[in-house]
């Protein structure tokens, strides 16, 4: 071997040229950052090259390892949005949004009570939503005292039709803007939420009736979580996504644009009156659209003040906020608001009967709709679970939001051999539930229903089942301490088939145990699908396996194995489901790409190359060579064997 002598002094092996050098800078490199003995390299070139190589593998391996984490875990991009947030301070617009009054002349919610199986003669005063002196004007009132909370205005059909214009206006420069931007505007709605979550709690139980805590819960914490993801992955769902081509157009490149619709109308229902305000707003206003929102009658004096929190944060980051609308009013206003033709989709919550009028208002206009419609989910208890630990499941499915809960558990199916011990079990757990004004200083687990028709709708379906057989164990009636809209947390069992419970929706606080005889799990399958709706539904088993085996065969949007109601807090799924709980999707990548025009688009991929009509197609055209190079085509690219591929290849030249 010779060497000549480098400039520092070092031995370079002339047999291997530049590849030597190169194994000997590597080695070297690797020495001297893992080592002291760095001169080690120059008297054995194979050491060297042992070094180097095992230095590229880690760097390829380091390189690919990132590559890989960054696809899954979206390093680079998190690492942006970390910085984003860190550099660029959203405004405060507490100084901004006029908070309403807590607490109303004359109302008093610290009484003691009333607790469960509380009764009293005084009847519930009679609440009318419009008065006929004044039909322009709507009432307003809190469910759990009847207390007025105010009044907001009942819009007609031309006024709901303005708002809309306006809506349409701002989105014009509004669906120009970046992500950052709108990015902005959704941190500075969270950092308000935030920094306000009693009052939003509060003004949530006044206006709604539920408890405080059931707020927290259904309200703020959904709320952030929608925001949260929107901030983190609401870009990358709505990047433009590529798609293959086909062999023929392998010279083009395919990928699907994702592009404001323009002006979305919401109808939203009761049940949680801030998460329903900005569910869609959210959705809407960051894929660059406008939004136009009808509240439900019953809770609009809260609505108002969720409203003006929106307009706050798009005005004080330099927005039109007439980008956002609210309208308030009765059945009317929504009709209104479906048949607007500034307005180019629908997404109604709310009831199958309701979705059924909203899908005849669009049609005339061919105006798309997403419904998200009634519930009747299923909770099932297999006979391996311990029954201390699937209760407090079973009662916060049931007793959550009052049991107004669009996901809420309605039937609670429970496997022959522990039905007994757990309505042993359950039954003093629901008799000791507190029930009250959720405002008062004392301790309220159950608040008050916001329709007073929905407590005459529960009563009916709790006679009526107990008239064919099923078991009343506690409960059953109006809770009239107060006069207030409050109804007992209620427990069934016995339910069968025959009993309008077994199908309706309940939207209220009452739980029905339905045995599944003889612990069979192809028995549970039918009973749970035994059912016109088809929303959500859970399964407890020992086994995870067991669980998803008994769940996949459920007819639902959705599932969850050993949990309950979590599908909405992971706002990356969609949600929603089918039969009589409608169709469409919110939240996930689908729900955000819902309220997009999906444009396909096709562009050339190499520059200068482009389609050209060959001859024997182009016109005027010769009949027989024209089917000859077509078929020549079909048989190269379809064909299903090489013999075929090469016949088309003839038939092509032959026709050219």
């Amino acid at each position: 071997m010779s060497c000549v002598q480098a400039s520092d002094g070092t031995c370079i092996n002339e047999d291997g040229g530049f590849i030597s050098v190169l194994y000997g800078a590597l080695a070297q490199l690797a020495f001297n950052l893992l080592s002291t003995d760095a001169d080690a390299t120059a008297s054995s070139p194979q050491v060297a090259r042992v070094i180097s190589l095992l230095l590229l593998s880690t760097i390829v391996f380091c390189v690919m390892a990132v590559h890989y984490l960054n696809a899954d875990w979206h390093l680079w991009r998190d690492s942006k949005l970390t910085l984003e947030s860190i550099l660029d301070r959203v405004p405060d617009i507490a100084s901004q949004v006029d908070l309403p009054p807590l607490q109303l002349p004359g109302e008093d919610c610290n009484d003691n009570g009333p607790q469960y199986g509380a009764t009293s003669s005084a009847a519930s005063k009679p609440i009318q939503l419009v008065d006929d002196a004044s039909p322009a004007i709507l009432q307003c009132y809190s469910p759990a005292t009847l207390d007025k909370l105010g009044t907001v205005p009942n819009l007609s059909a031309g006024q709901v039709s303005e708002l809309a214009m306006r809506s349409k206006v701002a989105q014009q420069s509004w669906k120009t803007t970046t992500f950052a931007q709108r990015r902005r505007v959704l941190r500075t709605l969270q950092k308000y939420v935030v920094s306000h979550i009693d009052e939003i709690c509060q003004l949530c139980a006044k206006d709604s009736g539920k408890t405080q805590v059931d707020a927290l819960l259904g309200e703020i914490l959904t709320t952030c979580e929608k925001i949260r993801t929107l901030l983190h992955h609401g870009e990358t769902w709505l990047e433009p996504s590529k798609r293959p081509v086909n062999p023929m157009m392998m010279h083009k490149s395919a990928y699907v644009e994702y592009v404001p619709l323009g002006v979305l109308g919401i109808i939203a229902p009761w049940n949680y009156p801030f998460h329903n305000m900005l569910n869609h707003v959210l959705s809407g206003i960051f894929s660059g659209n406008g939004v136009v929102t009808k509240c439900s009658e019953h809770t609009s004096w809260s609505s108002v003040y969720f409203h003006s929190i929106c307009r706050a944060a798009l005005e004080a980051n330099g927005f039109d906020p007439e980008l956002v609308q609210l309208c308030t009013g009765v059945a009317e206003t929504g009709k209104a608001l479906v048949e607007c033709p500034h307005v180019d989709k629908i997404f109604f919550t709310g009831s199958p009967n309701v979705g059924r009028h909203v899908m005849k208002g669009a049609a005339p206009f061919l105006k798309p709709v997403v419904l998200e419609l009634g519930g009747k989910d299923a909770m099932v208890f297999c006979e391996d679970v311990k029954l201390k630990d699937v209760i407090p499941w079973a009662m916060r499915g049931c007793f959550q939001n009052c049991g107004q809960n669009c996901c809420g558990v309605e039937r609670l199916f429970v496997y022959e051999s522990i039905a007994h011990d757990f309505i042993a079990a359950i039954v003093e757990k629901v008799r000791s539930l507190r029930q009250g004004c959720p405002l008062s200083e004392n301790l309220v687990d159950c608040g008050a229903m916001v329709m007073d028709a929905q407590c005459i709708l529960v009563q009916g379906l709790v006679d009526d089942a107990v008239s064919k057989g099923a078991t009343l164990h506690c409960g059953g009636k109006r809770n009239t301490y107060n006069g207030g809209q409050f109804y007992e947390p209620t427990l069934l069992s016995g339910v069968t088939p025959n009993m309008r419970i077994w199908k309706e929706e309940v939207f209220g606080p009452i739980m029905c145990v339905i045995t599944v005889p003889g612990d069979n799990d192809e028995t549970c399958v039918q009973m749970v699908n035994d059912c016109a709706f088809g929303l959500g539904s859970s399964v407890y088993s020992a086994s995870t396996s067991r669980a998803l085996a008994i769940g996949s065969q459920f007819n639902t949007g959705m599932f969850t194995a050993n949990d309950f109601g979590v599908n909405y807090l992971i706002q990356s799924l969609p949600f929603g489901g089918v039969k009589e709980s409608g169709f469409g999707r919110f939240a996930g990548p689908e729900g955000l790409r819902s309220c997009c025009l999906e444009r396909s688009i096709v562009v050339d991929r190499i520059p200068g190359v482009r389609t050209s009509i060959p001859g024997p197609i182009d016109y005027p055209m010769n009949t027989k060579q024209g089917m000859g190079f077509g078929k020549g085509l079909i048989k190269l690219f379809y064909g299903d064997s090489v013999w075929v591929k090469a016949k088309g290849v003839l038939d092509l030249i032959r026709n050219a």
